[in-house]
């Protein structure tokens, strides 16, 4: 299985979205500042996830989170 997250961070707020077949692995390497995207604004919360039965669907999906249409989704989900 493939998974589409998204985090929030504690220290301002922003959110990343990203793509993993271990979820909870992905979330604690992310607070351990391995991501040189995202250790600048550890901690970290997982806020969402979608399950996907392949890494195409799910990095279409991904892709749809980052775009503005995605963004506005999330801003109502969350």
């Amino acid at each position: 299985m493939f998974y589409v997250y998204v985090l929030r961070s504690l220290k301002d707020g922003r959110l990343y979205k990203g793509l993993t077949q271990d979820v909870t692995k992905r979330l604690k390497q992310h607070n351990q500042g391995e991501n040189r995207s995202t250790k600048g604004f550890v901690p970290w919360e997982l806020v969402f996830t979608k399950e996907f039965n392949s890494r195409p669907e799910a990095r279409t999906y991904e892709k749809y989170l980052k775009s503005g249409s995605g963004r506005e989704f999330l801003k109502e989900i969350l």
